[in-house]
């Protein structure tokens, strides 16, 4: 069975043209799922969309998370890329999870939401203190909501304080972040793969 990846870029960056030090993090990732003959599906930026601030599957009109919901779902995992603002994960990637609460009321009769079975990592990226609780954020809501989260599930980068150098302006990945998105990969697949053969069993045994 072929297992496949949707990342999903939260950088604040609207402008698809525009570089994105969080695209260049999920490329990282990229790259090493696609070594390991995983299919990854182009990157959403979810800034460019017009997603509606709510806790449902549908806001109403004009709102384009219904159909970002659908491509996330149908992957086995989920790349969730945030750059690091103020210490923390960025607005949009709060946002992306603040609408994935709605998968609390959207189990099936075992009682499991719509992402069980699925895996989540994320791609980190900033210029401050911030990828560890970043990350605590992220994989606790994305827990919450059915996601299963592997071993090494984070690859980080974050520049020197009060530095002005982006990850997307470094001439080569650094040794230790080519390690560990070569460590999320392997781990992330192979718990996909896990359990798209073995599902989790839900309410009834």
């Amino acid at each position: 069975m072929a297992i496949t990846v949707q990342p999903l870029n939260c950088t604040l960056k609207r402008d698809t043209g525009e570089p994105s030090s969080t695209e260049a993090m999920i490329a990282v990732l990229t790259k090493e799922f696609e070594a390991l003959g995983v299919e990854v599906a182009d990157t959403i930026r979810v800034a460019s969309r017009n997603v509606l601030a709510g806790v449902t599957s549908d806001e109403g009109e004009g709102d384009d998370w219904p159909a970002i919901r659908a491509q996330i779902l149908a992957a086995d995992i989920l790349i969730l890329g945030t750059p690091i603002w103020m210490g923390q994960a960025g607005s949009v990637a709060k946002r992306a999870l603040e609408r994935m609460d709605a998968f609390l009321s959207e189990t099936d009769d075992q009682g499991r939401m719509p992402s069980y079975g699925k895996v989540a990592v994320a791609a980190i990226v900033g210029n401050e203190d911030g990828a560890h609780a970043a990350s605590a954020q992220i994989f606790q809501a994305l827990n919450d909501v059915g996601w299963t989260i592997p071993a090494v599930a984070a690859c980080y980068w974050v520049g020197e304080a009060m530095g002005s150098v982006d990850f997307k302006e470094l001439k080569d990945t650094p040794k230790m972040v080519a390690k560990t998105a070569k460590m999320v990969a392997g781990n992330a697949a192979h718990l996909a793969a896990l359990l798209k053969a073995n599902p989790f069993p839900g309410e009834k045994r």
